[in-house]
């Protein structure tokens, strides 16, 4: 495939927030009198912003509760327990979280192709660029997108389109890089191309069984399954 700019998404594709996704939660939880949950709950609901995180995973922690116990017996909304979660998360954003190997290599391969480069990611845009900053990756990204940017997040091809526009290239000739079916869905939608790294989080699913143009171990090699208008 032939590139001019490229759109890499955040968690589980550059940075293996996994660590700090628990932590915020789980000191959520125990604000709310809730117990904690392990790593694998959190896994399987990542994903799709804050909000869906929060939501499913106190639903499935009551879904818990009412089985061996009865639950608290006053439930906090969920706008609180959203601002407990976003309120642990500033405190602790990229202090459990690694930039995954091969992620440098591969953004300065592509920056030197003269590929230009836009995150989008369903995290909170403040948060994203935080988080990109403490890791030292924000000198590769012009454009930052997250979430709360735009009126829908992805799967929808909204996110997409309008980091499209704000490169200033056509879809066809623009790379979406994921690790998840909402960035292969959001990219299809949108008329992308798109490549999904093998190591990221899709929901408990392995992800060569999303449909993409190519996967990768690392975001070195990316290179290699595309040219840029460049060359």
């Amino acid at each position: 495939m032939k590139l001019d700019s490229a759109i890499i998404d955040l968690d589980g594709t550059m940075v293996d927030t996994m660590g700090d996704f628990v932590v915020a939660i789980n000191l959520m939880l125990r604000d709310l009198g809730y117990p904690p949950v392990d790593r694998s709950v959190v896994a399987l609901r990542v994903g799709k912003g804050s909000e869906n995180l929060v939501n499913s995973v106190i639903n499935y922690l009551q879904d818990q509760l009412m089985l061996v116990r009865a639950a608290p017996e006053k439930v906090a909304t969920f706008e609180h327990a959203l601002s407990l979660y976003q309120q642990h998360y500033s405190a602790i954003n990229g202090q459990h979280a690694q930039v995954y190997p091969g992620v440098v290599e591969g953004l300065q391969t592509l920056q030197k192709a003269g590929v230009t480069l836009a995150c989008l990611t369903n995290k909170p845009a403040g948060f994203a660029r935080e988080l990109l900053r403490l890791k030292g990756l924000d000198r590769f990204f012009g454009q930052v997108f997250g979430g709360d940017s735009f009126a829908t997040k992805k799967p929808d091809a909204l996110p997409v389109l309008k980091t499209c526009e704000a490169l200033g290239t056509l879809p066809g000739q623009t790379l979406m890089v994921g690790d998840s079916s909402n960035d292969a869905l959001a990219a299809r939608a949108a008329g992308c191309p798109v490549v999904l790294v093998t190591y990221g989080y899709n929901h408990g699913v392995p992800i060569t069984q999303v449909d993409a143009d190519g996967y990768v171990d690392t975001l070195q090699t990316i290179l290699g399954v595309c040219r840029t208008g460049s060359t």
